[in-house]
């Protein structure tokens, strides 16, 4: 007799491709790697077409979510985050199992002032030292931190009042200074000089001085019906609102996974000619997900489902520790 075939359910895997990074540190795709993903890509959509969609609630039991679940996890985000909004994106991939208006959640403009390649810099210089303290037999040690920092000679710091000083010689002392406020004065009363304004900017070239220029992304959220869980999705812009290249959008991921769980794909949501967006990879969000429930019901908490997203973001927010999207709910016990 036929062996059964094995239905599709929670916790699966693709079948096994060959292994290849999806983004290289260069920035550019190989011509294997960009026909690997070709064909995963090909594979896990015509999965995802056969796949049925989850009807019954395995949150608790496996971290995956109905779409119901989804929709309700979603509703709670936009309500507790109000920068978090649903959009219904191309009607002509619209999927039947999301209501028309909520097919993904989206966040614009999220800011990225420093790159992650920036959090590991200074544990360089961190060195162990070991010795013991007085009134102490044992011996300890600790991390000096900043260890090749060169302290450089500092000068001498000038005079202030000196200075001070000095400035009213030149400027024909007190009673020259009162003098000349008088003459404004009087010429202001005729018309003559405009008073100062305190609010106005003295030179026309430092307005805009004071804004921080910074990259931003728009990040999305989407409901993966194969991995049966939600999927981040993020298109970056440059400081000038130029889209981010390939190796700047790396910048911006943490080093374990910028080259493991990183893709570049069309959304599933957005027309065609949108540009490709970066997605971290769903294939292990089940399971990290399902520890984050169970540490939540370890310490007295009852998980519900409308809390995915909440403990979903705080997970996210481990591969993208730069990019400040909100989700400042406090979860008890995580």
């Amino acid at each position: 007799c036929r062996p059964a075939r094995r239905r599709n359910g929670p916790g699966r895997t693709p079948p096994p491709l060959p292994a290849t990074r999806a983004m290289s540190s260069g920035g550019h795709t190989t011509t294997l790697g960009a026909i690997w993903n070709m064909g995963r890509n090909a594979a896990l959509s015509a999965a995802d077409y056969v796949t049925p969609v989850l009807t019954s609630s395995q949150f608790r039991e496996k971290g995956v979510l109905t779409p119901e679940e989804f929709v309700a996890a979603g509703d709670m985000l936009v309500l507790r985050c109000p920068t978090w909004s649903w959009q219904a994106g191309d009607p002509a991939k619209a999927r039947p199992f999301l209501p028309p208006g909520k097919q993904f959640l989206v966040t614009r403009n999220v800011p990225c002032q420093r790159r992650a390649v920036a959090l590991a810099t200074g544990a360089e210089d961190e060195v162990l030292v070991s010795g013991t303290v007085a009134g102490e037999e044992e011996e300890e040690e600790w991390a000096l931190t900043h260890s090749n920092h060169v302290v450089e000679k500092q000068e001498e710091a000038p005079d202030m009042l000196s200075a001070a000083v000095t400035g009213m010689a030149i400027g024909g002392g007190a009673t020259g200074a009162a003098v000349c406020s008088s003459e404004e004065a009087e010429l202001e009363v005729h018309g003559a000089v405009e008073a100062d304004d305190p609010s106005a900017v003295e030179d026309p070239s430092l307005l805009g001085g004071g804004i921080v220029k910074t990259r931003t992304y728009d990040v999305t959220i989407t409901y993966d019906k194969y991995y049966q869980c939600a999927r981040v999705w993020l298109y970056g812009y440059s400081e000038t609102r130029q889209p981010l290249s390939q190796p700047e959008l790396l910048e911006d991921i943490s080093a374990d996974h910028a080259l493991k769980t990183v893709t570049l794909e069309s959304h599933p949501h957005i027309a065609e000619g949108a540009g490709l967006h970066m997605s971290i990879h769903p294939c292990k969000h089940a399971s990290v997900m399902h520890k984050l429930v169970d540490e939540l019901a370890l310490s007295g908490r009852e998980p519900r489902p409308e809390q995915y997203l909440f403990l979903f973001l705080k997970f996210i927010s481990s591969v993208i520790p730069t990019i400040e999207y909100d989700y400042t709910v406090a979860i008890d016990g995580l």
